[in-house]
């Protein structure tokens, strides 16, 4: 069974929702969130990323950084910004992206079924990035990101929200990226105690986006529970935020790669190698590069597209990651011909998040900061979670979900108060 739990949610005074509300921190560096955050002093980017705060050469990694997030988050409350909901509640968050809507609940979810894999992973973490959000959790008293978690669609849960969604948001927004947000609030007792009772019948669920959040999470309750003597396993910290999506509403875009350099070989002679493992065909344009099945790759190189069909011999079709697109790209071409190592670490290699579009590959080659980018069929929410329920991890960068869930609509303080 999986636990969730209504919370006394910190999120925006009405009528500020759209000026507080900001990208999660992971997709922007430092440089974008200051010229985002570039006169709003509501931005919750002031939050998440609150090195745009400090001196530029500052490292996002810094003490100050944290104390300042703190400070930051302080200030949001003074101010009377956010505002803490009086009992606890759950909440339903909607996203609309063109014809494509999505709709969660946010919730508390335990730490413990993290530790026990009742909450699902299908990538490694990065020892770096996770201090990074234990400094944060720690130092803002607060899970001030939504980990985005999903699960196989129940009937029951869908009827109850459903309801929910017919009633008028507490939000409503456009976001400047056309993105329309919804928040609604769930404070009546008997659907909370339903919708817990619901998810209690859930087995599992799969973090979606948000590896280093949930990891950190758990791990800042975990230390708090060691510290404290008088632990009761009633305190908050033993929860962290999320919000989960029933997995027929998900769309995963493609996550593609570009690599700086062609390892020393001549576009000829990279061409004639890669076609000891794919059938390449060159094409017009970037919509016909774009791949539309699986096992066929777009590739930028010197101004000319090209289609990469994989010969069938290359990859098990019966091993859930080796069919991957992205482990057939590494397996057979990245690795082999360019020399790229660990993708995780090795400096030569970028990855693009699809809602960039093809355009944007074109764009890093012709300027020269790259020598080819190659575009990827997209994973599936059933590749995800076989994977996932194997005990087993996609290769880096693998998933990129859109619409992203904004930080600042809803904020969880680990001592079910605001106090600081």
């Amino acid at each position: 069974m999986v636990r969730i739990k209504a919370f006394r949610g910190l999120r925006p005074k009405p009528g500020l929702e759209a000026k507080i509300a900001s990208k999660p921190y992971d997709v922007l560096t430092t440089e974008e969130a200051r010229k985002e955050a570039d006169g709003n002093p509501y931005s919750f980017l002031h939050v998440v990323k609150s090195e745009i705060d400090l001196p530029e050469n500052i490292s996002p990694y810094n003490p100050h950084v944290y104390e300042k997030a703190a400070k930051n988050l302080q200030n949001f409350i003074q101010n009377k910004w956010l505002i803490q909901d009086e009992k606890p509640s759950l909440y339903l968050y909607g996203q609309q992206i063109g014809d494509h809507i999505q709709y969660g609940l946010v919730a508390a979810v335990h730490v413990d079924d993290y530790f026990e894999g009742k909450i699902r992973i299908h990538e490694l973490t990065r020892e770096e990035k996770e201090y990074d959000r234990i400094n944060h959790i720690e130092a803002t008293n607060a899970n001030t990101g939504l980990v985005f978690l999903t699960y196989k669609a129940q009937k029951t849960i869908d009827t109850i929200l459903e309801k929910e969604i017919k009633k008028k948001p507490l939000y409503h927004f456009t976001a400047s990226n056309g993105i329309i947000h919804r928040f609604w609030i769930i404070n009546h007792e008997q659907t909370i105690i339903t919708l817990i009772k619901a998810f209690e019948k859930i087995s599992q669920v799969y973090v979606a986006d948000g590896h280093h959040r949930s990891k950190s999470a758990a791990i800042v309750g975990k230390h708090r529970r060691e510290a404290n003597p008088n632990h009761t396993g009633n305190e908050e910290y033993n929860w962290f935020l999320a919000a989960l999506f029933p997995h027929n509403h998900l769309k995963i875009l493609d996550y593609n790669r570009a690599v700086k350099d062609l390892n020393g070989l001549t576009k000829e002679a990279f061409l004639e190698k890669i076609n000891q493992a794919f059938t390449v065909k060159k094409v017009c344009c970037a919509e016909q590069a774009k791949p539309k099945e699986k096992h066929v790759i777009g590739m930028f190189l010197q101004g000319d597209w090209y289609t990469l069909k994989a010969f069938p011999g290359i990859f098990d079709e019966n091993d859930p990651i080796d069919r991957l697109d992205v482990s057939i790209l590494h397996k057979n071409l990245l690795s082999p011909l360019l020399h790229i190592g660990d993708p995780r670490t090795d400096k030569r290699i970028e990855f693009i998040g699809g809602i960039r579009g093809l355009t944007y590959l074109e764009n890093l080659v012709n300027s020269g900061t790259m020598a080819v980018a190659f575009a990827l069929y997209p994973p599936t929410i059933e590749d995800l979670m076989l994977i996932a329920d194997a005990g087993k991890q996609m290769p880096p960068k693998s998933t990129w979900f859109e619409p992203k869930l904004l930080s600042g609509l809803i904020i969880h303080t680990l001592d079910d108060s605001c106090n600081f």
